[in-house]
């Protein structure tokens, strides 16, 4: 599978190692020039074949939905964006529906492992429509720990962060 991948910090640098070591592709883009492998979102986007994945994993709040608007604007009918932050869950309903209104598809992700996800593993909890659940899954089961467990689709859109939520409480 090929992924882009937005925000190369702790955790998101060990995520693309992690899913590259599973042998997928993944470009990653971060405002640090030295860590990243595209030099802009329309880069990442162009280097990406249809239909495109772009997993966010930036802070919660104003530069999630600065991600978020930008790439509503560079990717097609067909592709998928993941929230992987901490974003509160109303706000994964706001994102599904502005980018659902281009055709986009949306699924949240809360993402629990820090900087031993990369050794350990992840727990993910998704929210989302089955469709976009299931095209994900090579990710997911890359990124979660090997075994049975890991890995839950927690229900619609939002209802990933929301267990992520109760998780961090």
């Amino acid at each position: 599978m090929q992924l882009g991948l937005v925000g190369l910090g702790r955790m998101g640098g060990n995520m693309r190692e992690r899913i590259r070591r599973a042998g997928h592709t993944v470009i990653g883009y971060d405002r640090n020039p030295d860590i990243s492998d595209a030099s802009s979102l329309t880069e990442l986007v162009e280097n990406l074949e249809a239909p495109r994945v772009v997993w966010v994993m930036v802070p919660a709040g104003a530069p999630t939905q600065s991600v978020v608007d930008e790439l509503a604007g560079l990717l097609s009918p067909g592709d998928t964006v993941v929230d992987g932050g901490n974003s509160r869950w109303t706000d994964d309903q706001k994102h599904a529906e502005e980018l659902g209104a281009r055709g986009i598809g949306f699924v949240d992700a809360g993402v629990s492992g820090g900087v031993w996800g990369l050794q350990n593993g992840y727990a993910l909890m998704a929210g989302g429509d089955r469709e976009h659940i299931e095209r994900l899954k090579p990710v997911f089961e890359a990124l979660k720990p090997e075994g049975p467990y890991g890995f839950v689709h927690a229900g619609k859109v939002g209802a990933g962060h929301f267990s992520k939520m109760v998780h961090n409480g």
